[in-house]
């Protein structure tokens, strides 16, 4: 479902003038942004827009009707409550629920003109589409011309398998391509037209290189365009929440809210800054390290500008956050079985941390080439964490549907280097030890 589009002179007289008030504040206190609109919906139109990922127009999966389903039954329960939804584009459409108090309206507003500067500014931001909004209505229609050839059944199937391998990309892809441009603007944009292997982006050289149909090849192509615009919201969670909160919960203690206001305003900022136990929360953690930084007497707004998550916490995390912030490693007791608190070594602490954002906090999975067999080998690489052996058997079932062909993908599992196979249909492990290397053998 596509919630009705509002204009911000449709606003509410003393909403309209609110936001005026606090884009005013914002600018002084040094922020830049693209126009922002504002639009007010009710909750249900919200879930429904969030449901399509931010975006009003999409086109047709029952994935988005399951998520939709999953929103509105856990806010009508009680369960939870959207407070924010902003779409990086230019201009920047923000959606505010109409149930919202007056209070919680300017807290998100201030929010909302936070991460408009971040999209502006930060560098990963920097090479993507600004006109999604655009970008993606032309994408839904694509895709219903294409169901009224094919069949919807035929499509959602196809666009099912798709974006079951829309992480094997490479994050770093638009950026350095943004860079290229910018010494050369004739270099043209990332497409999948550009990928050969050896490659990270392994959704793009199937684009090209798969043997697809017309109509599967343009789905493939653009599955990647939007998991890449999504990309950089990946790299920099962290980062982009925390300079949000950071500047709301500055401008609203500046001028923005009423004497009257500071309690709930205490209240709706604490919930959603609040560390559970064993959890990382984005905002708790990207507000506090801005807090740090200009504490230190860092530029936060050269940092916002250069850095990404796994940057940002190796500059900025030291000895002293971490144990301000009470920070610990916590897992799975071998012994007893039971998830506790295993290190409060900083320096453990932070690794584990930069680990687990390492590459979006996906696997790093590299397309190596396809052999004389036609075999599509891939290499995972490394990095202490070993995958999970069904789910990558999962992901090389789709891998050689999409391919039509063999499969094979190099990693290592608990410390011993492994071939995972698919050929012919059949899934198989081979062991790559040399013979002196494994346990038991003479």
């Amino acid at each position: 479902m596509a919630a009705p589009r509002r204009r911000p002179s449709d606003l509410p007289h003393e909403l309209a003038l609110q936001a005026q008030h606090i884009e005013r504040i914002a600018r002084a206190f040094g922020l830049d942004f693209h126009e922002v609109r504002f639009e007010l919906l009710a909750a249900s139109d919200v879930n429904g827009i969030a449901a399509y990922g931010g975006f009003p127009v999409r086109y047709p999966s029952w994935r988005f009707g399951m998520e939709f389903e999953r929103l509105d039954k856990s806010y009508a329960w009680g369960l939870s409550k959207i407070y924010e939804l902003v779409i990086n584009n230019d201009p920047v459409v923000a959606y505010l629920v109409s149930s919202n108090s007056l209070s919680e309206q300017k807290l998100v507003m201030a929010h909302v003109f936070g991460h408009a500067d971040f999209f502006k500014h930060n560098g990963w931001f920097a090479g993507t589409d600004r006109h999604m909004l655009d970008t993606m209505a032309a994408h839904a229609t694509c895709i219903r011309r294409t169901v009224d050839r094919v069949g919807l059944e035929t499509v959602e199937r196809f666009i099912d398998l798709a974006l079951s391998l829309e992480n094997l990309l490479d994050p770093y892809l638009p950026l350095r391509e943004h860079l290229r441009r910018t010494k050369d603007p004739s270099v043209p944009a990332s497409s999948a037209a550009q990928c050969v292997a050896p490659t990270h982006d392994v959704l793009g050289y199937l684009a090209l290189h798969a043997p697809l149909e017309d109509w599967q090849r343009e789905i493939v192509a653009l599955v990647r365009a939007e998991a890449y615009y999504f990309q950089p919201q990946r790299m920099t969670k962290i980062m982009n929440e925390g300079w949000a909160s950071f500047w709301h919960s500055r401008m609203l203690t500046h001028g923005v809210l009423d004497a009257s206001e500071i309690v709930d305003f205490a209240d709706c900022h604490s919930g959603a800054t609040a560390q559970a136990p064993g959890r990382l929360n984005p905002y708790k953690l990207g507000i506090e390290l801005f807090r740090w930084a200009e504490e230190r007497g860092d530029d936060i707004f050269r940092l916002r500008r250069m850095h990404n998550d796994v940057s940002l916490i190796d500059e900025l995390m030291d000895e002293h956050f971490i144990e301000r912030q009470q920070m610990f490693v916590y897992g799975r007791n071998a012994r007893s079985g039971k998830t506790e608190v295993l290190d409060r070594d900083w320096k453990k602490i932070k690794a584990k941390l930069l680990a687990d954002l390492a590459w979006g906090g996906l696997p790093r999975i590299e397309l190596v080439g396809v052999d004389a067999k036609r075999e599509l080998v891939l290499l995972h690489h490394h990095d202490g964490r070993d995958l999970q052996l069904a789910k990558a058997q999962d992901t090389l079932r789709r891998l050689a549907e999409l391919w039509n062909g063999p499969v094979s993908l190099e990693t290592t599992d608990e410390g011993r280097k492994k071939r995972l196979c698919l050929r012919d249909g059949a899934f198989s492990v081979e062991d790559l030890a040399k013979p002196d290397e494994r346990p038991g053998d003479m």
